[in-house]
């Protein structure tokens, strides 16, 4: 009896130790992503299902809330654009923080953020001098290979892993994620692009200073609408936006600026020397002469969208010379951008229609419908929410 007992004691021991074992044996965690094979293959997308990876120092693995499908995007989906193959694309987005290895104890479990939409080395001349963008050791989110680093290097995913470099911004809880996802490159870039113009800093001294300067902006894509807030938030007396579209241009007009339908008697009754400055944001080469005739002696003139090939312009040294302009070149954004945006919006989120400017929402499995609703433009952004079911 007594050899019995001491069999059934050690057999309970065992199990019970087995299942211990089991129970502390650490459960695999995967996501869904999409992966973008090449416009031309077929299937030219397909999701997939995937381990999630552990992250190393300075990382931080986060939960896409909402992602949009920026230009860049179309672009490459269509074959404008050459990305290397297989990859995971997107890179406009908000996460919520899922786990983290960085020394910075400001960032929690459940924390909302964006982040620059590339990764910095922190130590070049470049970043020293603030260049962040053109860093030598540069990664966009995005825009890499499916092999480099983690694979989960774009928004099109249900999560991402932020490499050490990359800056993050905490999102005030009075900015949905859907509204807050293109501010990491649209809203972002123009911050840098009116930076030459404007001292977001000090909004109020602004104000009296710009309340007689008048600007033009050339494109009512969400660029252009972007710029028009900002110089209107900055005191400028006129803004004018010109553009093809019409319906554009009626979201212009919700947005700050004065509607201009380009080659019509509006955009020629701007007067010579007229404006202070000429922000283009729509990429096409032939507004440049128009914005030379209304730029004033002294003025501004901030070159952001002819981000491609066809954009060689027909002016002369002499014609910038003469009337002593200033040309900025604008790529990107820097950190220090990022966090102006995060607060202009927060700051302005009640003032200007920002949800008129989303799609409804798709899911992940819904991306080609998505991508196609982007194509007609109907939206000036379409979204992506991971886990919804339907848009």
């Amino acid at each position: 009896m007594l050899l019995r007992r001491y069999f059934l004691r050690m057999e309970k021991s065992f199990f019970s130790t087995a299942k211990t074992q089991i129970q502390q044996k650490p459960t695999l965690a995967y996501g869904e992503r999409v992966v973008f094979q090449g416009p031309a293959a077929e299937p030219c997308l397909s999701t997939e299902q995937a381990e999630l990876p552990q992250i190393s120092e300075g990382e931080i693995l986060g939960q896409i809330k909402a992602a949009t499908i920026c230009g860049s995007d179309l672009h490459t989906f269509l074959g404008k654009r050459n990305e290397p193959v297989p990859s995971i694309l997107g890179h406009e987005g908000v996460i919520e923080v899922i786990d983290h290895a960085c020394d910075n104890s400001n960032i929690n479990k459940g924390d909302r953020l964006t982040f620059t939409i590339a990764d910095f080395c922190q130590n070049c001349e470049r970043c020293h001098s603030n260049l962040h963008q053109k860093c030598h050791s540069l990664f966009k989110y995005g825009h890499s290979h499916i092999s480099d680093g983690t694979g989960w290097n774009g928004c099109y995913a249900t999560h991402i892993v932020l490499r050490k470099g990359t800056h993050v911004t905490k999102l005030p809880d009075n900015l949905p994620s859907r509204i807050a996802a293109p501010l990491n490159c649209a809203l972002a870039t123009m911050v840098n692009a009116v930076n030459p113009v404007v001292d977001l800093n000090s909004l109020e001294k602004q104000r009296k200073l710009n309340s007689k300067k008048t600007a033009l902006i050339q494109g009512a894509g969400l660029l252009g609408l972007y710029a028009g807030i900002l110089f209107k938030e900055a005191g400028y007396k006129e803004i004018f936006c010109s553009d093809i579209h019409h319906d554009r241009l009626d979201m212009a007009a919700k947005f700050g600026a004065l509607p201009i339908k380009l080659g019509s008697e509006e955009e020629f009754s701007l007067k010579n020397d007229s404006c202070d400055v000429v922000l283009e944001a729509c990429g096409v080469k032939s507004v440049f002469n128009e914005g030379m005739r209304v730029i004033k002696p002294g003025g501004t003139y901030v070159l952001t969208g002819m981000v491609h090939p066809d954009s060689k312009l027909d002016v002369t040294a002499e014609q910038i010379i003469r009337k002593c302009l200033t040309i900025h070149g604008i790529h990107n954004y820097g950190p220090a951008h990022l966090d102006q945006a995060v607060k202009f919006l927060s700051d302005t989120i009640d003032k200007y229609p920002y949800e008129d400017l989303i799609s409804p929402s798709y899911s992940l499995h819904q991306i080609n419908e998505a991508i196609e609703l982007a194509k007609s433009q109907k939206y000036f952004r379409v979204c992506i929410e991971p886990r919804e079911k339907s848009n």
